[in-house]
């Protein structure tokens, strides 16, 4: 072989290998920019559903129902955010990073069922069916005291790999 082919190898496999570090780089670099606005969705969206259920309990159904379709918004906000980060870039994030996201998923379905919960019980009060209301009212309590807990997990998740997540803005 040439001393020519051989460069030419040589240059083609450089180029290869900064596309690929070039890759890399940009897909880390999208996902620490999604990252931040996922954890303000999911601030808001832990505010505006303690607003609905401090709504509800001053009878203010209305304004309560509001608020809780606000909060679901943002909830799901955070849901498509990260399954597109698990779905486009899967190969780009490791072991812990991927249960840290699965974690933040679940809590994300639990507190949108919660909130699904706190609507049914908001349009039962809404009509006088107490009885009911405070079922649904109960099962969204449930739900939320079970989200806060995979809460604690991801925290713990942060926390036992503090190396990993100062590194990048990957933290929620």
């Amino acid at each position: 072989m040439s001393s020519y082919s051989k460069l030419i190898i040589f240059i083609l496999v450089l180029l290869f290998i900064s596309a690929a570090i070039f890759f890399i780089d940009s897909s880390m670099d999208s996902i620490n920019r999604t990252m931040p606005g996922v954890s303000d969705s999911i601030v808001n969206g832990d505010k505006e559903y303690n607003e609905a259920v401090q709504l509800v309990n001053d009878k203010s159904f209305d304004e309560a129902k509001t608020k809780a379709v606000s909060a679901e918004n943002n909830y799901n906000n955070s849901l498509i955010k990260l399954n597109g980060i698990r779905n486009n870039f899967s190969s780009d994030i490791n072991e812990v990073q991927e249960e840290y996201i699965g974690t933040v998923i679940k809590e994300l379905e639990l507190k949108i069922n919660a909130v699904n919960n706190l609507k049914e019980a908001i349009d039962c009060f809404k009509i006088n069916s107490n009885y009911t209301g405070t079922n649904y009212a109960s099962k969204a309590n449930d739900l939320m005291y079970e989200a806060t807990e995979y809460q604690h997990e991801r925290n713990s998740i942060v926390k036992n790999n503090s190396n990993l997540f100062k590194q990048q803005n990957f933290v929620i």
